[in-house]
């Protein structure tokens, strides 16, 4: 009883020491990963992709993603600087890459370390259904969505070794079912929900970076209505899914829509 009184105690103390206030959603992040930690190893990492990987240089759509990969990066800094965060994105080291792969994919990397596959390029059609891309992709970067996720998964094995401690005095097959239990209440209960709100505020995020960069957030609704037909209709249920519904998206981001240009006006940007 004493070991796991004293797992929460050292718990809650990480939980409440980890926090600490998101310049873009202004609100407290579970955090234990500082950028100084992750940054080294995200960008060793980067660059052994590219060695591995075809890279496409000289090509109008390399060409196209450096550019959008640009505005995204400058609508970010402008709009730090006006939130009283200058500076905030100056261990970032921007790198925008298009790499021969026919997944349909793109991620970037903690500290700004891009990849956009080719097989996404037909599904994006035009430099603003990139944006919508690059631009949710880069929101996951700035909210530290990577780290947080490391820190999720480290609490959750904390709460597996509470729950071992706890149980220790029972039978082997009672210690088994109630892992199973703690495993499969915190993957659909805790885990797949963060991950999903993740996704919708990458979705949030990006169009308002898509905006203040120039392209008019509405593009973001066909490309995401490309993107569902292109699945086919396979994807998993949502509470399944660490991503939400085709259709909750294209909700959520209808609704997001006049925020975004809200945003964008403040810069002068029309759209």
């Amino acid at each position: 009883m004493k070991r796991s009184v004293l797992a929460l105690s050292s718990l809650l103390f990480l939980l409440i020491a980890s926090c600490s206030t998101n310049p873009f959603t202004g609100k407290k992040d579970l955090n234990f990963v500082s950028n100084k930690e992750i940054f080294p190893t995200a960008f060793q990492q980067y660059d052994s992709f590219l060695k591995e990987n075809k890279v496409i240089k000289s090509t109008s759509q390399s060409a196209m993603v450096v550019s959008v990969g640009k505005k995204i990066k400058e609508a970010a800094e402008k709009y730090l600087t006006a939130k009283g965060y200058k500076g905030y994105l100056k261990d970032y080291a921007w790198e925008y890459n298009l790499v021969d792969d026919p997944a349909v994919n793109a991620w970037c990397m903690p500290g700004g370390k891009i990849v956009v596959y080719t097989g996404i390029m037909p599904i994006t059609k035009n430099e603003a259904g990139l944006a919508t891309v690059m631009g949710h992709e880069v929101a996951h970067a700035l909210v530290n969505h990577g780290a947080q996720r490391m820190s999720a998964g480290t609490l959750q094995q904390y709460g597996a070794t509470g729950v071992a401690l706890a149980t220790s005095g029972q039978s082997e097959s009672a210690q088994q079912l109630y892992q199973q239990a703690y495993g499969v209440t915190t993957q659909y209960g805790a885990m797949l929900p963060f991950s999903r709100k993740h996704e919708n505020e990458a979705d949030e995020i990006g169009l308002t970076l898509m905006a203040i960069a120039g392209y008019n957030p509405e593009e973001a609704i066909s490309f995401w209505q490309r993107m569902d037909a292109n699945s086919g209709g396979n994807a998993p249920k949502e509470f399944m899914s660490t991503h939400p519904s085709s259709n909750t998206r294209i909700k959520n981001i209808r609704s997001l829509i006049p925020k975004a240009k809200a945003e964008a006006a403040k810069f002068g940007v029309k759209l």
